[in-house]
């Protein structure tokens, strides 16, 4: 079997979708292609994101939000957005998942804590199908 890749999609990919790939990236090291990408990119990933990541020993500091293209949705095995409707192609035989996560677009770091433990435990649910 190939390697297996993964998309991880919300509208700025500046906090959750960069979050989980992240966490992947960490998780499933090089048995995993990891892809993050949103429909209206922020200019930086979220400061605060960046700092919850941080205390999990993942720097996610220098990544750059990109734009969601078909091309990415294509690639992808498994798309994943995170729970803030964004529209996203359709392709048959992709798996498509919805998580629905608060945004910590705004939020301190004691509020977005929960959400990166949240997305954590889904990664590592997500690893454990992926590489079984």
């Amino acid at each position: 079997m190939s390697k297996p890749t993964v998309l991880f999609v919300c509208v700025h990919n500046a906090g959750r979708s960069q979050m989980a790939a992240g966490y992947l990236r960490r998780l499933a090291g090089d048995r995993v292609d990891v892809l993050s990408a949103g429909s209206q990119p922020a200019d930086q990933v979220n400061p605060v994101a960046v700092a919850a990541m941080a205390e999990e020993g993942i720097d996610i500091a220098s990544r750059q939000p990109q734009v969601l293209t078909e091309g990415a949705v294509r690639e992808a095995d498994v798309v994943i957005t995170m729970g803030c409707g964004d529209a996203c192609p359709f392709f048959p035989g992709k798996r498509y998942e919805d998580w629905v996560l608060d945004d910590p677009a705004g939020q301190d770091l004691a509020a977005v804590r929960p959400i990166r433990d949240a997305i954590r435990d889904r990664v590592q649910v997500l690893v454990a199908e992926l590489l079984a």
